[in-house]
């Protein structure tokens, strides 16, 4: 023990006057204070941006999903004939099979992502 108090004693690290050390203090604060504001701000921004972007797919998704179960679809002359021709009937006659599950997929997905927590 006497060992330390000699080494402390004779090596002494220099400390600032108080006057500054607060100033300094202060300074440094101020700086981590005005980070975390910037970084709250940019997550608020964020999540507007997911919510937007999650109202702006939902709505575009029922759009086009009422376009293409309400307007025929043209076919070339060449898609009437063959095996492509009674993939295409058998697609459009359970289509609603096909894109229901792929809605409700994307809208829980949209859903999830929104609400999970960092």
């Amino acid at each position: 023990m006497n060992d330390l108090d000699q080494f402390l004693r004779d090596n002494r690290p220099s400390a600032p006057e108080e006057g500054q050390f607060l100033i300094e203090t202060n300074a440094r604060l101020n700086a981590v204070e005005g980070l975390k504001k910037t970084v709250d701000t940019e997550r608020r921004f964020g999540r507007r941006a997911l919510v937007l972007a999650l109202v702006a797919g939902l709505i575009l998704g029922c759009l086009v999903t009422a376009f293409v179960l309400l307007c025929p679809v043209v076919h070339p002359a060449w898609m009437e004939s063959g095996h492509l021709a009674t993939t295409l009937a058998f697609l459009q006659a359970r289509k609603i099979y096909f894109l229901l599950p792929t809605a409700v997929f994307a809208i829980a997905l949209g859903v999830r992502l929104v609400t999970k927590k960092a």
